[in-house]
């Protein structure tokens, strides 16, 4: 199989315009045809980060490849519960898996990797608290630490009651998350009366 020079050049210029990493369906979407993309696969001109993401070869390893490909695979999810921790340094557990909200209408998603752990939220739980982190130039949405501390509150059956507590301890005590926010994002949850008597215990309700 052989691909011109030329589109080839296109292609690479059009990887770089997204950061140096697309899926499949984006890239054909972008004009760059199924021949070229697997001949650029073929050739080392791409890595394949997970099956339906490539990545061009010339660009410095991910730094954070797992989120990047679950951003990149699954747009709708949203990083929660100890991932979340994880990314705002209040926990001192290692996320096996990727811990991801999704909206209880969505499919399952198929990725062979990361492993994956899904939550399923409502639209009001799926939509408070989020912000935005960008990894290598890809936009990776994530809860904030308040909105996060209540959801481990929520799942704290899934998850362990001790992980929810030593988060809340932290965000509060490293002014991470403030009460009035915790304090709001779990009555989005509904779990205020779960978290008030952890509150008073450190001092705060």
């Amino acid at each position: 199989m052989y691909v011109s020079n030329n589109k080839i050049e296109d292609a690479v210029r059009i990887f770089k315009e997204h950061q140096g990493v697309m899926r499949t369906a984006e890239a054909l979407d972008t004009g760059i045809s199924p021949r070229t993309l697997y001949y650029m696969r073929d050739e080392g001109y791409l890595t394949q980060l997970e099956r339906g993401v490539y990545q061009l070869q010339d660009k410095e390893p991910l730094s954070n490849p797992d989120l990047v490909i679950v951003a990149r695979k699954i747009p709708d999810a949203v990083v929660c519960l100890i991932s979340a921790l994880d990314l705002h340094n209040i926990t001192d557990d290692i996320p096996h898996k990727v811990h991801i909200a999704l909206p209880r209408t969505s499919r399952n998603p198929t990725l062979d990797y990361p492993p994956v752990n899904v939550y399923r939220f409502s639209d009001k739980t799926l939509k408070g608290g989020v912000e935005t982190k960008e990894f290598d130039g890809i936009s990776v949405k994530v809860f904030n630490p308040a909105k996060t501390i209540a959801d481990c509150f929520k799942f704290r059956n899934q998850i362990g009651l001790d992980v929810a507590i030593e988060a809340l301890k932290r965000g509060i005590n490293e002014g991470k998350a403030s009460y009035n926010d915790i304090v709001k994002y779990a009555k989005l949850c509904k779990v205020e009366r779960v978290i008030k008597p952890y509150l008073e215990a450190i001092g705060h309700g």
